[in-house]
């Protein structure tokens, strides 16, 4: 089964919006998951997979807008659609990952399990942030690509770019590229769930 996936690297990027920047180093989650977005991109296209990213640039502006992002998706006709992201508090010390889908039983949530599943067997030293009240570790809300894009979707904060120790291991390219590799992993569980 020819599976597409889109991948959605937060944020338009540098100038235009560089999501959360660590406030030393000036590490930005916009380049941060633009990196590991095509890392993810290779590992898919070497599976066999067609890919698509919603920003391929540093920075570009028309990527400002969400429904850019969730068009492409749909126009497309993906089969998963998965954005990265860094997440960012003013306590410094918080730190771990989560998996967000929309709200409701969806294929979302299997698609969101299987990737914390794999990001929790890659990094058994970090922290998930989980919510399974129902029955699962992904946390539902109803952001705007979750809930625009047709296609089984879900969003990973993958670290939290405020916090020191974090934010190192953001900017680590072996690192990165063991995070990507666990997501592509995760996108292939999912996708051998389907039975295709």
């Amino acid at each position: 089964m020819e599976m597409r996936i889109v991948i959605d690297p937060g944020h338009a990027g540098r100038n235009i919006d560089p999501g959360a920047v660590h406030a030393v180093t000036g590490l930005q989650e916009a380049d941060v998951a633009l990196v590991i977005s095509r890392l993810v991109e290779k590992y898919l296209l070497a599976v066999g997979y067609e890919v698509k990213l919603t920003r391929t640039e540093w920075e570009q502006a028309e990527t400002d807008d969400l429904s850019y992002r969730t068009a492409l998706a749909n126009d497309w006709d993906a089969d998963i659609f998965i954005s990265l992201h860094c997440n960012s508090a003013s306590n410094t010390s918080a730190k771990g990952y989560e998996v967000w889908t929309s709200p409701g039983d969806t294929q979302g949530d299997r698609l969101a399990t299987c990737i914390f599943n794999q990001i929790a067997a890659e990094f058994p030293d970090r922290a998930g942030r989980t919510d399974y009240s129902d029955g699962d570790p992904d946390k539902e809300s109803r952001f705007y690509v979750l809930i625009h894009t047709d296609a089984p979707a879900c969003l990973v904060e993958m670290a939290f770019i405020s916090n020191d120790e974090e934010a190192a291991l953001l900017a680590d390219a072996a690192w990165r590229d063991r995070y990507a590799r666990a997501i592509a992993r995760g996108v292939t569980d999912y996708t051998a769930t389907l039975g295709g």
